[in-house]
């Protein structure tokens, strides 16, 4: 299978090049040719790894099936307490747990086996080049991508998070990282701008050019690569499966899916998924009051000439949303619209319309919601005391949405996308319990509360050293990249 960008559709990569390159020179990202078709039927009784393997497979055509085989192997064999674990909360309710990996976050699920197929495509390739990738995180992104790199020979890794924009124990989690390839940096602004500066340097060709010379290739780890995207189709599939073995829904039968939405790759992952025949119904696109999309499902308009908002749902803080060119490029089949879109969003209008034809097509997969602060806190409150189920801010704006769009028949699965422990303060809050400014101590105070054991290897971070310090502002990022360069 061929990889074009959402703005040159006549290039042709391959699978394991649109990963080694992350972002395309025109700053489009990369897109399949084509969406495969699998059976269902033939999935049902397949291991997590062996299910991630088969749907993998069908877009990475140039890596071998014996790699992919055992390369989801290694990375949710060990790695994760029952992958794609699907529970249910109420009647026609139900949640993917998706943060029962390494750092307790859905991000796991991609950056575990990210970093071995950047490994394998350099072997594909023959890249013998240093390799820097670049992050921009909004928190959870940031230490699932550290902890999937860490100590690989021939890659370093750089993040860069919004000071004051995450939550405590996230920042905790990616300042105590350790490996000795691996650099950490809180930039004074949101994550649109930690994303703007990094996108940036994947568009300066004198840069890039200086860094071929210097035998070093910069990616990404973010979802704007293709690589970080594609084993999120798989718990999809996971999740629909475990529904029918639990005597939930019949094969065939539809389910909607709400997605607590920042950059738009999670769900996009929901998208591919029902494009390859998955039984979806509805994908629906959970913000928070960031409500960038939920405004676009209105009025038909991408208008980032608005607020910012530091909200409970620290990850889920971003105004512009990347995967959504992608989905853009599907719908369309048009490059210079497309084209034309993004430039006007980081143009002086910083926003774009689409027409009622394209809109239409839209809003036959994706149903738009949202949830303010107030709502997020209660519906942790009400699912909690109702359900006995502790749900962090950013699923339980997820859940929200959910319960906003559920009819007496349809049936639905909420995202969770992580840990309520990683977010302790709005739990906290939400169950009336006085916060303290230590975050271990508040996620002592969580447990003692529900009953809920938190995961170890969320309280293991407070007992280690703070490696990483230093905040930059934006327009420095460029230095800090350079400057790491020279130095390999």
């Amino acid at each position: 299978m061929k990889y074009c960008s959402t703005r040159n559709s006549s290039l042709s990569l391959t699978a394991s090049q649109a990963i080694l390159k992350g972002i395309s020179d025109d700053g489009g990202l990369f897109v399949p040719s084509e969406i495969p078709d699998v059976n269902l039927n033939n999935l049902m009784t397949l291991t997590y790894p062996e299910l991630a393997a088969e749907i993998i497979g069908s877009f990475l055509t140039d890596y071998s099936k014996e790699f992919l085989l055992s390369a989801t192997n290694k990375a949710y064999g060990n790695n994760f307490e029952n992958p794609g674990r699907t529970v249910k909360i109420d009647n026609n309710l139900y949640s993917l747990e998706l943060w029962n990996g390494p750092t307790c976050a859905f991000k796991d699920y991609a950056l575990q086996l990210m970093p071995l197929l950047l490994e394998e495509a350099k072997k594909i390739n023959n890249d013998t080049d240093k390799t820097l990738i670049l992050v921009a995180t909004s928190g959870d992104t940031g230490k699932a991508a550290l902890e999937g790199y860490k100590n690989m020979k021939g890659i370093e890794i750089i993040v860069f998070y919004p000071n004051d924009g995450t939550s405590e124990t996230q920042r905790i989690q990616m300042a105590t990282q350790d490996g000795d390839n691996v650099m950490v940096y809180a930039i004074n602004g949101n994550f649109d701008d930690a994303q703007a500066g990094v996108k940036s340097i994947f568009a300066n060709q004198e840069f890039l050019i200086q860094c071929s010379e210097s035998n070093t290739r910069i990616t990404s780890a973010n979802s704007i690569n293709w690589g970080r995207l594609v084993p999120q189709i798989v718990y999809y599939f996971a999740s629909y499966i475990n529904l029918v073995k639990m005597g939930e829904v019949t094969t065939g039968e539809k389910v909607s899916f709400a997605v607590p939405t920042g950059n738009f790759g999670d769900i996009l992952a929901g998208y591919y998924a029902k494009q390859m025949g998955l039984p979806i119904d509805k994908l629906i696109c959970a913000s928070n009051q960031n409500n960038v999309l939920a405004d676009f499902g209105k009025t038909s308009s991408y208008d980032i000439n608005r607020k910012f908002h530091k909200t409970h749902s620290p990850s889920m803080d971003i105004l512009v949303s990347s995967n959504f060119e992608r989905l853009l490029y599907h719908i369309t089949n048009d490059e210079k619209l497309v084209t034309e879109y993004m430039n006007k969003l980081a143009g002086a209008d910083k926003k774009y319309t689409v027409d009622k034809n394209v809109k239409q097509k839209i809003d036959k997969t994706f149903h738009f919601d949202w949830a303010d602060e107030a709502e997020c806190i209660s519906e942790i409150a009400e699912t909690y005391a109702e359900n006995k189920y502790l749900a962090d801010p950013h699923t339980a704006v997820a859940i929200s949405a959910a319960k906003n769009f559920l009819s007496e028949n349809a049936k639905c699965v909420v995202l969770s996308t992580a840990s309520p422990y990683k977010f302790s303060v709005s739990g906290l809050m939400a169950l009336n319990v006085k916060q303290s400014d230590s975050d271990f101590e508040n996620i002592v105070k969580l447990q003692e509360k529900t009953g809920i054991t938190p995961p170890k290897t969320l309280t293991d971070i407070f007992e280690k050293p703070i490696r990483f310090t230093d905040t930059i502002n934006v327009e420095n990022i460029l230095d800090v990249v350079k400057n790491h360069v020279r130095g390999l």
